[in-house]
């Protein structure tokens, strides 16, 4: 039997650019010549994309993309494949996946390389599988890879109302480690619990290095990841335990501090930290397959949901901008396209 045809591609597609470095007015619709993958890529027929805070840095001038990205805002989206590269043998057109981007996730179409996709778990829809990758790459990564956490340990989740805190909470909670969250606000902390925290603090009422002490009896959290930055630092390390790791994202407070680094070496605690973007295709490919073995069966079994905050269509990017960089989200913001 003969396969239908498939419709021809289109010349050009809608997108969104960043017209000059600014707020969130900067974003602008655009129209691009689609994409070509290259070897080892595949081209995806966006459905929706998540929004970030590196989207929010980059649009502001403060995070460039690599060399070699596109320039359009955009780290991970979900859709159907729509073309391969040479070489690909992991995906072929009409598969749907949700994919870690270098760039370009605001617009119809959008490239990556073939190992940087995923399927989408059953019973997931587009929305919600656009919300996955970036925030799943970034906690596992970080927690897992990087700070070595296990099971029976306690980690202490900053901004856990985010979409990275809403993530890193369901996936220590189901690996059972115990977790503490902070977040801004009474609602906040309240969708921190119902997702899995143990104790979820209020960071403008309660001092979050106190109360860490209380509920671990004063022996503080083996790893903490940290958004933050700042003065957050050397409290960190207050509340951090005996061997314990700081895991550094972001910096919303500041990248400069000024330490004290003898409690840090009584106590022989580790200061780490990373970035995803700029990391190679094969270190983001060992984490896509570490996702897919222990993560994406977590999704599967309904025991990891992406919490989403707010959709917006594509061409009301800047308001979604605008909705993240007012802290009142709790879990994803995503664009459909």
């Amino acid at each position: 039997m003969t396969a239908p045809a498939r419709e021809p591609l289109p010349a050009e597609m809608a997108c969104v650019e960043i017209a000059a470095p600014g707020g969130p007015e900067v974003l602008r619709a655009g129209r691009r010549p689609l994409p070509a993958p290259g070897p080892g890529e595949i081209l995806i027929r966006v459905a929706a994309a998540g929004v970030n805070r590196p989207d929010c840095l980059q649009r502001a001038g403060l995070y460039a993309p690599p060399p070699d990205a596109s320039d359009l805002p955009g780290l991970e989206a979900a859709g159907a494949v729509a073309a391969t590269g040479p070489g690909v043998t992991r995906w072929k057109p009409g598969d749907a996946v949700t994919a870690l981007l270098p760039g370009g996730g605001y617009a119809e179409y959008a490239v990556t390389h073939q190992d940087h996709a995923l399927d989408i778990p059953p019973g997931l829809s587009m929305v919600e599988a656009a919300a996955l990758p970036e925030t799943c790459f970034t906690v596992w990564s970080n927690l897992w890879r990087r700070a070595g956490l296990r099971a029976g340990e306690v980690v202490l989740i900053h901004g856990g109302a985010s979409g990275i805190g809403t993530t890193a909470i369901q996936i220590a909670a189901a690996l059972g480690v115990r977790v503490i969250a902070t977040a801004g606000s009474a609602p906040k902390c309240a969708a921190c619990r119902e997702l899995g925290a143990e104790i979820a603090i209020d960071y403008r009422e309660t001092d979050f290095v106190a109360e860490v002490l209380r509920a671990t009896g004063g022996r503080g959290a083996d790893v903490i990841l940290d958004m933050v930055g700042g003065d957050y630092v050397a409290r960190n390390l207050k509340c951090l335990a005996e061997d314990g790791r700081l895991v550094q994202i972001a910096f919303l407070q500041g990248a400069r501090v000024e330490l004290n680094l003898a409690p840090l070496m009584l106590k022989r605690q580790t200061i780490t930290g990373s970035t995803l973007r700029p990391q190679s295709v094969t270190a983001k490919a060992a984490i896509a397959e570490d996702l897919r073995h222990h993560v994406w069966p977590l999704v599967a079994a309904g025991r990891l949901r992406p919490l989403i905050d707010s959709t917006y269509p594509l061409d009301r990017a800047a308001d979604a901008h605008r909705r993240m960089e007012q802290s009142a989200h709790i879990g994803k913001i995503v664009l459909t396209v």
